[in-house]
């Protein structure tokens, strides 16, 4: 539409622009999880590092592969690239162990990005979290190497993890708590290991207002208490129940995911404080690891928090009832 020889352009909302993209956003989210990659690669060696390759390459090339059959163009591609399929890749290697197969990251990957982000529209209509989904598929399909895996020093160890232990036998860990933190001695998945470098990057994602500290906090803080809960309030399994298996990663790098949380800031207490007691839960009923599948399954209950919280309108106004008298 023209007006006085000026070229006027209608567009939905938004209106406002900022430099804070999707884009900008992932390539922190990378940023923030290289200190979990090096310290995998440190405590597991080479098969770390290429295990986490590998998932990141299968996860790229498999966008760009699909891109390319829907008929979009290469240049067009690059274009718009924003980096989601790299922390999608990089999440799936590192909530796997050195010990399962060179093929399974890459077909994780691969389901992660064609099947749960890309079959539902792409970037921002998934369904649940890729990375998740994508964790969970490659543990259903090995089943038969999740007895075995492989501590930092090499030697592999078969049978339960120090959590998986905790939970069956009911006896606390026999590694310190400082052990537990800096991953030594500490056999599972390659990013989990680690308490230190998760926090460092959790940090930094903070810093840069990428996440919001207080949601992963109430998470961690719900599944601590809830354990010690179903342990007869015994407050020795506050810290291991913490420390061990994949909570902390869950929490500051999955669970906080921009698409797969909910649109208002109660709905987003309520989400995280159900998945803390969902978590806790599963763990103790399983005798398992189970953050992959409690956040799966709060991903699904999103649009139904939605439903029953709702924004309020910008500029909205409480009408007053009217009363008898001005009647």
């Amino acid at each position: 539409m023209e007006n006085n020889g000026q070229m006027l352009v209608y567009s939905s909302s938004p209106h406002k622009k900022a430099p804070r993209t999707t884009r900008f956003i992932m390539i922190n989210v990378c940023v923030a999880l290289i200190p979990a990659c090096i310290a995998g690669i440190i405590f597991f060696g080479y098969l770390a590092a290429i295990i986490l390759a590998l998932s990141l390459i299968s996860a790229v090339i498999s966008e760009f592969v699909y891109l390319l059959i829907c008929g979009m163009n290469f240049k067009k591609i690059c274009a718009q690239f924003d980096f989601t399929s790299c922390v999608t890749g990089l999440l799936v290697g590192l909530t796997i162990g050195v010990n399962y197969p060179l093929y399974a990251p890459v077909l994780g990957s691969m389901f992660a990005i064609i099947v749960v982000k890309m079959f539902f529209g792409g970037t921002g209509k998934n369904l649940v979290n890729p990375a998740i989904a994508g964790r969970i598929f490659i543990f259903i399909s090995f089943q038969s190497v999740v007895t075995e895996w492989i501590l930092p020093s090499g030697n592999p160890v078969t049978g339960a993890t120090e959590l998986t232990g905790m939970l069956e036998s009911g006896n606390l860990s026999s590694l310190s708590l400082l052990d537990m933190f800096l991953g030594r001695n500490l056999a599972g998945c390659i990013g989990e290991t680690c308490k230190l470098a998760l926090i460092i990057g959790a940090v930094y994602l903070c810093a840069m207002r990428i996440i919001d500290i207080r949601f992963p906090l109430i998470y961690i803080a719900v599944t601590g208490l809830f354990t010690v809960a179903l342990n007869g309030f015994n407050f020795a399994y506050f810290l291991p129940s913490i420390l061990l298996g994949g909570l902390i990663i869950g929490a500051f790098f999955m669970a906080t995911d921009y698409v797969t949380t909910p649109n208002t800031k109660a709905g987003n207490y309520i989400y995280f404080f159900l998945l803390g007691i969902l978590t806790a839960g599963l763990r103790q009923a399983t005798g398992m690891e189970t953050v992959s599948f409690a956040i799966l399954l709060m991903n699904l209950l999103i649009p139904l928090i939605d439903k029953i919280i709702i924004n309020k309108p910008f500029g909205f106004t409480k009408t007053k009832k009217k009363s008898v008298k001005d009647n």
